[in-house]
């Protein structure tokens, strides 16, 4: 694993890389043989898709490209909404993995909380990592109600939470409660799908340490001790993103882009995709 990516450890002992690269809306086999062999040379190694993104056969091809040893990338993928329930999720894994091309996923998520499938789906993850097919079980856009009501009935808690989190949606309620539960956060979106970065406070805080808005935004993600998942598919931009170990913000700059919550969503509500049991 790259050196100056610091590893977080999950709940059931295996090790994360806490700045990830994200593969949402990267489409088209060249496009993504590219975007992964870049990040992989400038130094992430967790890789994020998902049944929804519709690239987990491009996402294998160009994982097989790299030629490197499996224990060298880190993979996560996550269950749509139309496959949950115990039997679809079951079977829709495992098509996952043959267009991954792998044996084993590091972590596999539910990637919304539905009420029509809310346990069956958990029950198939826990199942699945007893067969050995995933290391790790998690959610993504679950919020702290959702969480409280899967422990009246989970055998194992989700050891990762993948959340929309940014300035303008610190969540930070959220956060202390993934927390106390032993509960890895991940920040999807964690540049606010780019629209952010034109803040004053934010252009500001970056101009004083010769950065840019955005490798600010992610150190301060960095300095929360969540994990992120930013995304590009442009080479100097996913290197930038990386290069944000070699400076360090304030307590008070810290604390100002904290005051710039404002509960903004860029993505759905997850509490209305739960009620719907789709993203309405």
């Amino acid at each position: 694993m790259n050196n100056q990516v610091k590893m977080l450890t999950l709940a059931d002992g295996q090790q994360i890389p806490q700045e990830g690269f994200g593969l949402y809306k990267v489409h088209g086999q060249e496009t993504m043989n590219q975007a992964i062999s870049d990040a992989y040379a400038a130094g992430y190694r967790l890789f994020d898709t998902a049944q929804l993104y519709k690239n987990e056969t491009e996402v294998g091809v160009a994982l097989h490209r790299l030629s490197v040893p499996r224990d060298q990338f880190f993979v996560t993928t996550k269950i749509a909404e139309t496959n949950q329930g115990y039997q679809r999720t079951i079977a829709s894994f495992k098509e996952s993995l043959r267009k991954l091309q792998l044996d084993v996923v590091n972590l596999l998520l539910i990637h919304w909380p539905t009420e029509k499938c809310f346990f069956d789906t958990w029950r198939a993850l826990e199942d699945l990592k007893q067969a050995g097919l995933t290391r790790s079980i998690g959610v993504s856009n679950y919020q702290m109600i959702h969480l409280q009501y899967l422990a009246t009935q989970a055998h194992e808690m989700p050891v990762l939470n993948q959340i929309e989190r940014h300035p303008l949606l610190n969540q930070a309620p959220l956060v202390k409660f993934d927390h106390d539960h032993q509960i890895i956060t991940q920040a999807w979106s964690p540049l606010g799908r780019g629209k952010i970065l034109d803040n004053p406070v934010l252009t500001q805080i970056a101009q004083v340490h010769g950065k840019s808005t955005a490798q600010v935004i992610l150190r301060w993600h960095l300095q929360t001790g969540i994990a992120f998942i930013p995304k590009s598919i442009h080479t100097t931009r996913i290197r930038q993103n990386l290069d944000i170990y070699d400076f360090r913000l304030t307590d008070d700059e810290m604390a100002r882009i904290d005051q710039l919550n404002s509960f903004h969503r860029f993505g759905k509500e997850p509490a209305l995709v739960y009620e719907y049991n789709q993203k309405w």
